[in-house]
């Protein structure tokens, strides 16, 4: 289990991961997850730290910073 973000911590990625940031998936430990590779833009960052992306390929699965591996692209 994750631990819990400080307000502090969230803001911060709220800043790094604004809408419109490009990011490219390298590991998600998760069934449905997008394949490796798989390239998406980033809608917002909610309240818990998670990070909201509009994959490519149409999946709608949150980024979770802590546990995801995954970096951030310029095209």
């Amino acid at each position: 289990m994750v631990a819990s973000m400080n307000k502090a911590a969230i803001d911060r990625l709220k800043l790094r991961y604004q809408n419109g940031t490009r990011v490219e998936l390298i590991q998600m430990d998760d069934p449905q997850a997008p394949p490796s590779g798989t390239k998406g833009t980033v809608i917002t960052v909610d309240d818990i730290g998670n990070i909201l992306v509009n994959w490519d390929n149409g999946s709608g699965l949150n980024l979770v910073p802590e546990v995801d591996r995954f970096r951030v692209i310029s095209e």
